[in-house]
């Protein structure tokens, strides 16, 4: 697949700017002020960078619990993403959801949950409203390997490929379910081949290797917006950090012998940067765009810092029941 440099580049920013704000994240989540749980995607920022890089703006995402960087990579507002991780009034929930309830519908996130597998029907009940309406748009899940264990996957499988509906499940395996690795979890750690039961075409790719999952998301995305209904792109991935906060203070406890070597670790942003120089990308051309996040990122986490909390007498103005 020959990419034009526009293009080459958009992702480039996408896998960076995810990748500082993350970092940021980690940096200032010890002085206790952003009063949230969060989840980094460190070493996962391949995969929503390249997936919505294949999307239209009214195409719709639905996301998990470690849901940063589908939300940035979608065109959320950053500033808005980091006064949520402050709680404040103009946060993307309103300082009522926090770092896993995120949501931006003007660029269709249509929101994250802490539900393992929440995403999943919620995907397949936007592709249905969308065949129903003939929009000719996409909605994509993402989720982790543990959500794959639960019995919507299967439930909303059957029905997408039932109404050859306009979904694609990305799978993001990074192999460990809190503190469990897929191992002592499942017998058959190759998550793509379950789809062969409901006839849905599925691809495993290197989810570290952002052009791999470009192609395979481009290749998802066309199968379903053609109306040839669901398809499932399992990404193989690193989680750098611990399931939730900074850092990986538990590493040596659960993690597996191989994963605690360095030689082990790979960047998917280095070896995406080592691929754009390849193509005649210059190192400017990249030191721009990054001054360009770091100036964001400075001006979101100001914004987020002196937002104003919500009103105590609106706490409960968004919530439906009792």
């Amino acid at each position: 697949m020959k990419l034009g440099k526009e293009k080459l580049l958009e992702i480039y920013r996408s896998i960076s700017k995810i990748r500082k704000v993350e970092l940021k994240i980690e940096e200032l989540y010890h002085l206790d002020e952003m009063k949230t749980p969060v989840h980094l995607c460190l070493g996962q920022e391949a995969v929503p960078a390249a997936v919505c890089a294949n999307l239209k703006r009214e195409d719709m995402i639905f996301s998990n619990h470690r849901s940063h960087g589908h939300y940035l990579a979608k065109g959320g507002d950053m500033g808005s993403l980091i006064a949520e991780f402050y709680c404040k009034e103009t946060g993307c929930a309103k300082g009522r959801g926090g770092s896993m309830h995120v949501i931006d519908t003007s660029v269709g996130h249509y929101g994250s949950s802490a539900i393992v597998g929440g995403s999943i029907p919620h995907a397949v009940g936007a592709a249905l409203a969308f065949k129903m309406k003939k929009k000719g748009l996409v909605a994509v899940s993402f989720f982790g390997d543990a959500a794959s264990e639960e019995g919507v996957f299967y439930e909303s499988m059957n029905l997408a490929q039932l109404k050859k509906l306009p979904v694609v499940f990305v799978c993001e395996n990074n192999r460990y379910s809190v503190c469990s690795h897929v191992s002592v979890r499942q017998p058959n750690e190759d998550i793509s081949m379950r789809a062969k039961a409901f006839d849905i075409p599925a691809k495993q790719v290197d989810g570290m290797n952002a052009i791999e999952v470009y192609e395979g998301a481009k290749a998802a995305i066309e199968h379903a917006r053609s109306g040839k209904g669901p398809y499932l792109l399992e990404c193989k991935v690193q989680r750098w950090r611990g399931h939730a906060g900074a850092g990986d203070p538990m590493k040596d406890q659960y993690r597996v012998p191989e994963d605690l070597e360095d030689s082990s670790v790979r960047d998917p942003l280095e070896e995406y940067k080592e691929y754009l120089f390849g193509k005649k990308v210059s190192s400017d051309d990249l030191k721009m765009i990054d001054q360009d996040i770091d100036e964001q990122i400075e001006a979101a986490f100001k914004f987020g810092q002196e937002s104003p909390l919500p009103d105590k007498a609106e706490l409960e103005k968004y919530l439906f029941a009792e």
